[in-house]
């Protein structure tokens, strides 16, 4: 019953966290994780939490990643790549950069530094686009931009999750031939994930797929129109746990698996007849289970980690300031210049960009459970200077927004 208590407490914080969250505007992962850290270290949870929660918190971070890849257009994805590469590619790399070299001068480890930077890379997705509806700015080129870009920095940090957590736990072969079996693994896995959504889950097959036995006959679209959609949710997690369990086999996280899986697959296998449409009905379960009961567990389990020690937060209080200033300010220019001189953006939706892409959310709290909890490829100090740098850059997003919105709009309307 232990398990079962500590579980109702969990919940009942994620609903106070999601109605502080609506009173402030701000992302409900932050409360999330603040309220795990008040329950452990008041002592209404255990720090060494019970495998059941531990498991129930695993597939809610499968659950999160298939979520945000399944809300993603492949398509519209796609076909925004060629205006985004450069915010998406410079306005990774310098916080990367930043990351990694502020964490090899104060730990002097390139293990740790390689995921302090892998962990500071992603941008907060969900966060940026709450914010910028809460302004009005959701339908903006800006917010295009930030999206699409958001979206490719994600798959790349998880290709980078797939072939730096092997090589800093030392699971895999040393040298030239370990790293090439590494990158091997997971070109293989990729191209995978690409047959999947190319040849097997469109409905018309082509070529000699459509001589194979069953799979020639039945595609993706006679499974989710099952019983009319009824049952369509149930298919799409297997099949999220499925691409999980595959990354799991080629030695990456199941969430890589989790969210690729949720990339390729489109509206239109869904049923749609009359009012029934399986895809909104999918998606809005989806939405509920990732983002209100199971996805949360994660977060405040992940807050729990973080147990109350004064001379520990009172001596990474020099790392996060110098972490938390030289993000902001590599991340700000960055993706501002590149959204100027990159993708023809005007100077105001530029900044707008950069401001837009400093938060730190899911994914970088999920290279965070990988590199502390998981593998411990990162110490106690570090795991709480990046914390406390997540938590104030995603503080930032919706503050520095709506300052702008003003010049925003007047240079914008103005001739």
């Amino acid at each position: 019953m232990e398990a079962l208590s500590d579980l109702a407490l969990i919940w009942a914080a994620v609903y106070i966290a999601v109605v502080a969250a609506r009173k402030t505007r701000l992302t409900p992962v932050l409360y999330f994780l603040f309220l795990g850290f008040v329950m452990v270290n008041v002592g209404l949870l255990p720090v060494e939490s019970d495998p059941f929660v531990r498991g129930f918190a695993e597939l809610g971070i499968i659950v999160i990643m298939f979520a945000l890849g399944f809300e993603e257009s492949t398509s519209h994805f796609v076909q925004s790549i060629k205006r985004s590469w450069g915010i998406a590619l410079f306005g990774a790399l310098a916080p990367f950069a930043v990351a990694y070299t502020v964490a090899e001068y104060y730990w002097q480890d390139t293990n740790l530094a390689l995921m302090c930077g892998l962990a500071m890379t992603a941008t907060a997705v969900s966060l940026t686009m709450v914010s910028l509806r809460s302004e009005g700015l959701q339908a903006t080129p800006a917010a295009m931009r930030i999206m699409t870009s958001a979206v490719i920095d994600d798959i790349a940090s998880l290709a980078l999750v797939a072939i730096l957590v092997p090589v800093a736990t030392g699971e895999q072969l040393s040298g030239l031939d370990g790293m090439l079996i590494i990158i091997g693994k997971v070109v293989v896995f990729f191209v995978l994930v690409w047959v999947a959504a190319v040849w097997l889950l469109p409905h018309e097959l082509k070529g000699w797929m459509r001589r194979v036995p069953l799979v020639g006959r039945f595609g993706v679209r006679h499974v989710l129109s099952f019983e009319g959609g009824h049952y369509a949710t149930l298919a799409v997690l297997i099949m999220a746990l499925l691409a999980g369990i595959l990354a799991h086999y080629f030695g990456f996280h199941p969430a890589v698996g989790a969210y690729m899986a949720g990339l390729i697959l489109r509206e239109e296998y869904f049923e749609r007849r009359g009012e029934v449409d399986s895809y909104q009905d999918t998606r809005r379960i989806l939405d509920s289970v990732a983002y209100s009961w199971v996805g949360p567990v994660f977060f405040v389990q992940l807050g729990t980690q973080l147990v109350f020690d004064w001379e520990i937060i009172v001596a990474v209080i020099p790392q996060t300031i110098t972490l938390l200033t030289g993000l902001f300010v590599a991340q700000v220019a960055s993706a501002s210049l590149a959204a100027r001189y990159t993708s023809g953006m005007a100077w105001p939706e530029s900044v707008l960009i950069g401001f837009g892409m400093l938060g730190r959310a899911e994914l970088a709290f999920v290279v965070l459970d990988i590199a502390y909890r998981q593998n411990a490829i990162i110490n106690t100090e570090a795991f709480y200077t990046l914390m406390f740098t997540a938590f104030w850059l995603n503080v930032s997003v919706p503050l520095t927004i709506r300052l702008w919105k003003t010049l925003y709009d007047r240079r914008i309307d103005a001739p």
